[in-house]
């Protein structure tokens, strides 16, 4: 797992919620996707058409990840954008701050 971040690079947190993590890698490859996170449960969902590639996650969890991802996908762009230039990410409001 290591050596996998040590290719892909670092991997900010963007948002973390009812126990959550979202996260972009540095230097991933296409298409535009995230990764959520959640205790042992992992899943990368694209950024466009909130299709699951690949992993699990539960189905209460996976429906809050894809409404947040549904209410923040300009920003999820914008951060896939800057982790190809290697810059910073931007933080994103989490699912129960939206209410």
């Amino acid at each position: 797992m290591e050596a996998l971040r040590a290719r892909r690079g670092t991997m900010p947190t963007l948002s973390r919620f009812f126990g959550i993590s979202i996260r972009i890698y540095r230097n991933d490859h296409p298409p535009a996707h995230f990764h959520a996170y959640y205790g042992e449960h992992a899943a990368s969902i694209s950024i466009e058409t909130l299709d699951l590639l690949g992993g699990a996650l539960p189905r209460r969890v996976f429906t809050m990840v894809l409404e947040w991802a549904m209410m923040h996908r300009p920003e999820l762009r914008e951060n896939w954008l800057r982790a190809e230039r290697h810059e910073a990410a931007l933080p994103i409001a989490p699912l129960d701050e939206e209410a």
